[in-house]
């Protein structure tokens, strides 16, 4: 595969003021939205073992055929998806620092890693997804249908958060809604 396919970088470029202040927080996305929105709920879509994204493999040290536990979330603001949320844990590490995450149904992963003095959180990765990326196509499977169609792409973040040596792989992709939420106040 391609490195420039798979390349995340370090900051964003070609972006507006408001959705860089959204992807670059480095606080809790959920507390975030919260603070902005005040029915905000977290809407599960999958959660199996399964393999990983190519551009995935490298950063949580697995082969191609190894099972990862995979969760993928939408984040909403009443009726309207804002963020779609995707983790990955090693099939390894579900029985050491991250064992819990199997059974948070609708509750917030950031609330748990957040909340937690002791997990570690690697620098922001950046990626602008288009149709060729699976997370993207995933993504906008939760999008409204509007007379304007599916965006052409879509801004995503990640890092590694770490517990015990320990990672777990949290990628954030911003849908649309998300620059209707009130603008962050620094």
């Amino acid at each position: 595969m391609n490195a420039a396919r798979l390349a995340w970088y370090p900051a964003p470029s070609s972006i507006s003021p408001r959705a860089r202040d959204w992807l670059q927080n480095r606080g809790s996305l959920t507390r975030l939205i919260q603070q902005r929105c005040s029915n905000f709920r977290v809407q599960p879509v999958s959660q199996s073992l399964a393999t990983i994204c190519g551009d995935e493999l490298a950063v949580m040290g697995l082969r191609r055929s190894e099972l990862a536990l995979v969760r993928e979330v939408y984040l909403y603001c009443g009726n309207t998806p804002v963020v779609f949320a995707h983790s990955v844990v090693a099939r390894k590490n579900l029985r050491g620092a991250w064992r819990g995450l199997s059974g948070l149904g609708n509750r917030s992963l950031g609330t748990v890693l957040f909340t937690n003095p002791v997990v570690r959180r690697t620098p922001l990765r950046f990626k602008k997804l288009n149709a060729g990326h699976p997370l993207f196509r995933r993504a906008c499977r939760g999008l409204p249908v509007t007379p304007a169609g599916l965006p052409s792409s879509l801004w995503a973040r990640r890092s590694l958060f770490t517990l015990h040596g320990q990672s777990i792989l949290v990628t954030e992709v911003f849908l649309p809604a998300i620059l209707d939420l009130t603008q962050i106040i620094r």
